[in-house]
Formats: C-alpha cells, sequence, structure tokens
C-alpha cells in the first residue's frame, strides 16, 4: 500500500473515505503546506516518499514529463460521486506494487 500526499484541492470527502480502508493519506493542510506551488507539492512528496494524489491533471502531467524521479502521481478526472472516485482509486492502486515514476490515471467512467 502506498502512502498518500492529496493536493490542496483535492476533496477532504474522498481522502476521508479511502483512510477507512486503512490509506496512509497525508493531506496538504496537515502538513502545513497550504498554498504551496504544484512543483513545490511534488517535492514535499519526493522528499517524503509519497505518492500525489490530485485532480490537477494537466500541471501534474507537466511535471511528471519534467521530473520521473518521484514516488508515483495519481491523477484524477473530477467526479461529483465522491464515493465513486474513492473506490475507483482504492481498487486501482490495489492491484500496483510499485509506484515509484507511475502515473497513474484514475478516470471517470462513461455515461
Amino acid at each position: 500500500m502506498a502512502n498518500l500526499y492529496a493536493d490542496e484541492q483535492f476533496p477532504l470527502a474522498v481522502v476521508q473515505l479511502l483512510r477507512t480502508w486503512n490509506h496512509d493519506i497525508l493531506t496538504v493542510q496537515e502538513s502545513g503546506n497550504s498554498g504551496i506551488s504544484d512543483p513545490d507539492v511534488l517535492a514535499f512528496a519526493i522528499n517524503h516518499e509519497r505518492v500525489v494524489l490530485t485532480q490537477n491533471r494537466r500541471d501534474f502531467i507537466r511535471l511528471h514529463n519534467r521530473i520521473s524521479d518521484h514516488a508515483g502521481i495519481i491523477i484524477c478526472t473530477e467526479d461529483r460521486n465522491l464515493e465513486r472516485l474513492a473506490k475507483r482509486i482504492h481498487e486501482a492502486i490495489a492491484v500496483i506494487e510499485v509506484f515509484t515514476g507511475k502515473l497513474i490515471r484514475v478516470n471517470r467512467p462513461a455515461k
């Protein structure tokens, strides 16, 4: 199981749901890093060996392409059904053994 780092805009309700499934998640706010830039979010995650959890797909794809030596980045499409989003994240990361350097996409199901 991965140690996750949820960026500032990531829904807290999803973080709380994932914690009920025993995922170790630290939020930007909990780490005292509110307001930091996306590169600084990634740097903190790298320094603390945490996988970034974000819905900011565009910026973190760019960061992944520039900095491949990270603990992993999970990018999610927005989904107003937060339970469904949490479940998709839980299922996606359950099958991954090594997150290092990976960009994991968790997409909303097609209608």
